[in-house]
């Protein structure tokens, strides 16, 4: 990953409080997995931004670097990575993310 795009997405995970990196946005998610966050975002009410991977390769390729994930979505809070699609639907069963994202949007 180069320098730039490190700061680039350092840049934007800081720039808001919940953002979500996926395929599509929170209008139109362009993939099942990137539905189910949206999904959980809206039904907990809470602001969050979104990036269209699907846009910029670079992007793409990057964050899965920058968070040493493999997979997206992606959603950070508060500019800590959370997780994807599957670790979204296990903190919001669990009541967690709930609390994590009160926390976040409180501070």
């Amino acid at each position: 990953m180069t320098p730039e795009l490190k700061e680039q997405l350092d840049t934007l995970v800081k720039q808001h409080k919940v953002l979500v990196f996926m395929k599509g946005n929170k209008l139109m998610p362009q993939c099942g997995f990137s539905n189910n966050v949206v999904q959980i975002l809206n039904t907990l009410g809470v602001p969050f931004e979104t990036i269209d991977v699907l846009e910029n390769n670079e992007i793409r390729q990057g964050i899965k670097e920058y968070s040493n994930w493999p997979t997206i979505p992606q959603v950070f809070v508060n500019g800590e990575f959370v997780g994807g699609s599957d670790i979204m639907i296990q903190l919001y069963q669990s009541g967690e993310l709930q609390q994590m994202l009160e926390i976040a949007l409180a501070s």
